[in-house]
């Protein structure tokens, strides 16, 4: 089980690097009238964020509770 947490942590992660690193290029492009897709990117990237963390208290959780 701590595997799979561990995998989804890695994922979550990822996947907030991504959409971070993207809504970044987004800004520094400086279309004019993109501010509704960078502020989506925004709201991926705080949703990703969020899932790695409640994942990363899982994992803590399983391991003091093993112990």
């Amino acid at each position: 089980m701590n595997t799979l947490l561990i995998i989804a942590l890695v994922v979550a992660m990822a996947a907030t690097a991504y959409v971070l690193v993207r809504g970044v290029l987004a800004m520094a492009s400086g279309k004019v009238g993109n501010q509704e897709q960078q502020q989506q990117w925004m709201r991926k990237r705080v949703l990703y964020q969020g899932i790695a963390i409640f994942i990363a208290a899982a994992i803590l959780m399983l391991a003091s509770a093993g112990s």
